[in-house]
């Protein structure tokens, strides 16, 4: 008799399930654990189930200029709506692109959405006004008696920090030069700012009037805030003398009315000058701006500091104020000591106010927290209506398989709930009703895995072969047709994600999520715990509520082997 040939060994490693158990274990705890940490036990509510407002703006090239459209200018576009809807005072609003011309917003619950759609749905206002004062950014201290006359509104700045080479901030400052001259810059903290600028010493009542209030509004201001920062100069019109703050808060001024629009500004790109090792930002003015540009750096390269300053400010807040020591033309330079984000952050925000794009409103959608609330009660009761089904087809149809089955989902919807409340803070993702469909519909995907499984194995059991053997030769023929199944619900999720926009992704990302994990779970849950299942008494004997009763299966007899009797060759023995 030959002895048996040596085969391969048993597929899906059926003598060691504890070591893929082990490793999904592990996964949850960490999961877990990090969720708790990161202090983000719930998954972060999007605007349909919180409560808010979400925008989607599409945005429009002027003629001629259809190139405009590209990443660089849509990224643009969303720091300045961000910092538009965040100066409201609104918290944990979300301003992102989607696809290549779209940008959606999310703003939660408790905010004026006529405003908020007014903020990000028009075009930047960008401005180049003169500083006539210049401050920390924290409110003055009022003035005692004895120095009144340093809070009158015709008093001019008596004392100043001495000049360095550094804001108030502690950040390098600007410097505009213009046809190879240099013009050194630096802002002064000006202890006693008033706007000196702003009255004359015949001026009528009203100009007195109106002067005692800016002065009031000026020491008054506080800009360690974004809502404040928003509102200093909010409403004022170009020609206004207003106060504004540094968009990092940490300077306040008096800025005379607008010289230059940012319209003006024809380019502006952030280069790296080799010869003096610096990152600067070159701009070119049109013809009209230059001749702007020109007459007001006249005028202020006469001045004393700050007064000699210009500030560039963007939807009121000051983003650079450099000095002007000249006399400058229609192509500028800003320069300091700026790192290369810091100088392509400018440059973006200057060409901002020349860029050829506006937006229109694609979809409007306001939900209040009470119907958001109600939509969640009923996605959560769809989920568990659905679930409920699962587990009744389970049980009636597998029975102890059903058991398998349940401790997969249950696994499955750990790991879902542990990765969506991470993704929150580390991508922003948001759990909104979309997302809450495709994760009901992952639950009929999951459980189709494990029942493609369990029909391999019953057919094994149905030829004739035990519960072990049954078990690893079912194996390879249905991961095959798990994972061809996967792949299309993946494919199918990953190609609505990319073609679409707004919440229909929320969809699609879950759904692609709850794919991927269905294949982690059926690779180191299921299969390990078939094979541990596969070797106790209660499925092994195949009783008949383990789902797996060779005579309710209708198996065939057990496959034997018999030997073969060679046929005798003497007649006579026949």
């Amino acid at each position: 008799m030959a002895a048996p040939k040596k085969g391969r060994g048993p597929a899906g490693g059926q003598g060691r399930p504890g070591r893929a158990l082990a490793l999904i274990l592990i996964a949850m705890v960490a999961l877990t654990g990090g969720m708790f940490l990161a202090h983000q036990p719930t998954p972060r509510l999007g605007i349909d189930l919180a409560g808010g407002t979400s925008i989607t703006l599409e945005a429009k090239a002027e003629p001629g200029q259809e190139s405009a459209i590209n990443k660089t200018n849509m990224d643009t576009a969303v720091q300045i709506m961000e910092r538009r809807v965040n100066g409201l005072g609104v918290s944990e609003a979300e301003v992102q692109t989607q696809g290549n011309r779209n940008i959606i917003v999310n703003i939660p619950k408790g905010t004026n959405s006529a405003q908020a759609r007014a903020q990000v749905g028009t075009t930047a206002k960008l401005y180049f006004r003169p500083v006539l004062t210049v401050a920390q950014g924290t409110p003055t201290p009022a003035p005692s008696a004895s120095s009144s006359d340093k809070a009158s509104p015709s008093a001019s700045p008596t004392s100043s920090a001495s000049d360095k080479a550094t804001s108030p901030s502690g950040k390098p400052s600007a410097s505009a030069t213009t046809q190879g001259r240099a013009v050194t810059g630096g802002l002064k903290a000006d202890t006693s700012p008033t706007p000196a600028a702003s009255s004359a010493p015949t001026a009528s009542a009203e100009e007195q009037a109106a002067a005692a209030k800016l002065q009031k509004q000026f020491e008054e201001l506080d800009c360690s805030s974004k809502a404040s920062r928003s509102k200093a100069a909010q409403g004022a019109k170009p020609t206004d003398t207003v106060v504004a703050c540094s968009s990092e808060g940490d300077a306040k001024y008096v800025l005379g009315p607008a010289e230059v629009s940012g319209t003006e500004v024809d380019s502006a790109k952030a280069n790296f000058d080799q010869q003096r090792g610096m990152w600067i930002v070159q701009m070119e003015f049109s013809g009209k701006g230059s001749k702007q540009f020109q007459t007001i750096t006249k005028k202020l390269s006469a001045q004393q500091s700050p007064q000699n300053q210009f500030a560039i400010a963007l939807d009121g807040e000051v983003v650079s104020a450099p000095q002007v020591n000249e006399t400058l033309s229609g192509s500028a330079e800003i320069s300091g000591s700026f790192t290369q984000q810091s100088a392509e952050e400018l440059a973006n925000v200057l060409s901002y106010g020349a860029l050829p794009l506006s937006f229109t409103e694609q979809s409007v959608t306001t939900v209040t927290a009470a119907l958001g609330g109600e939509q969640l009660r009923a996605g959560l009761i769809a989920g568990a209506i659905g679930l409920a089904l699962v587990v009744i087809y389970l049980v009636a149809y597998y029975r102890g398989l059903a058991f398998i089955a349940l401790l997969s989902l249950l696994v499955s919807g750990i790991l879902t709930y542990t990765l969506m409340s991470l993704l929150g803070p580390a991508i922003g993702f948001a759990l909104n009703l979309p997302a809450v469909c495709g994760a009901i519909v992952a639950i009929g995907i999951t459980a189709d895995s494990f029942i493609v499984y369990f029909e391999r194995i019953r057919d094994e059991i149905r030829e004739g072969r035990t519960l072990r053997p049954a078990v690893e030769r079912a194996w390879p023929r249905a991961r095959r047709t798990i994972l061809v199944s996967d792949f299309v619900s993946f494919l199918a999720a990953a190609v609505l994600f990319v073609v679409t926009v707004g919440k229909v992704q929320g969809f699609a990302f879950t759904l692609g999520l709850t794919t991927l994990l269905d294949v982690v779970v059926v690779f180191l849950f299921t299969k390990p715990v078939m094979t541990l299942m596969a070797r106790t008494t209660f499925f092994a004997s195949g009783h008949p509520w383990s789902g797996l009763d060779p005579k309710r299966l209708g198996a065939k007899p057990p496959l034997r082997r018999s030997r073969r009797v060679n046929a005798p060759t003497d007649p006579k023995e026949a």
